[in-house]
Parts: C-alpha cells; structure tokens; sequence
C-alpha cells in the first residue's frame, strides 16, 4: 500500500487529537526535493535519542509537553510553541506527556 502524501494546494487539518491522541502514530505529511513534513506523535514517557538531521528543522507543538534535549541544556515546548534548530544540531525529545507535533524538515534541493 502506497503511503499518501499531502500534495500542493491539498489542505491537511492539524487540530488537537483529544482523546484520540493515546492511539495515534506518527505520520508523514508531505516530502518534496526541498522539505518534509510528520505530524510527530511522541507517548508520554517515550523518548527519541539524541540525533541530528543535517537540514534545519522546526517543531510546533501542537498539543501535550516535551522536553527537548539540547547540547545547551534541556528546554520544554509545551502546546502553541515552536522551536527551531539549525542544521546538524544534536537533539533529543522525550514526551512529559502525549504530544503531537508538527515536524517540519529543510532538505536543501
């Protein structure tokens, strides 16, 4: 099964999941030669380890808490914020609570 990605003019609704959000996974969004999109779903208590991406990157948290782990020290992103992070930054996130976020990538291209 082909996964589907958002195309241009395609409009994608990021609202909260509420309850749902316990259940929900991570999703691609789009992906084009320039950047990429996820919807990133991170459970409460789980953590990425700390990695880097070469592009630049964005997180807006659309609902729950993280922390995010910075060479600088830790820093929390909590529902409405946004963060973002030059290329090759090492990071982790690790979920104080359910989160979803929107993930977004610069590839270059």
């Amino acid at each position: 099964m082909a996964l589907h990605h958002a195309k241009s003019k395609d409009i994608v609704d990021l609202a909260p999941l509420g309850p749902a959000l316990p259940d929900a996974m991570t999703t691609a969004i789009t992906k084009t030669e320039q950047f990429e999109a996820i919807r990133l779903i991170v459970h409460a208590g789980d953590e990425i380890p700390q990695h880097h991406v070469a592009g630049e990157i964005t997180l807006h948290c659309l609902e729950g808490h993280i922390e995010l782990g910075l060479e600088s020290g830790p820093v929390q992103l909590r529902a409405n914020e946004w963060v973002y992070l030059e290329g090759g930054a090492p990071h982790s996130v690790k979920a104080v609570e359910d989160s979803s976020l929107l993930l977004t990538i610069f590839l270059g291209g």
